[in-house]
């Protein structure tokens, strides 16, 4: 596996975890009246702009070192 292919997976990995609640979590938290966004659920809350995931690529050995 390369560095970038890794990269790729553990930015999938972190998108999922970021998606908004499903519109049913809020009538089944908030009851039927109430309007409010699905994100409001949502833990994790993340934009490409402004936060940025801090990921380091998996450490190889050194070919060098034998």
């Amino acid at each position: 596996m390369t560095k970038h292919h890794q990269k790729k997976i553990k930015l999938g990995v972190e998108a999922r975890r970021t998606k908004w609640a499903p519109i049913w979590v809020v009538v089944k938290k908030y009851g039927p009246g109430r309007k409010v966004h699905p994100s409001q659920i949502t833990k994790r809350r993340r934009h490409w702009r402004q936060t940025k995931l801090k990921i380091k690529p998996r450490i190889t050995p050194k070919r060098h070192l034998g």
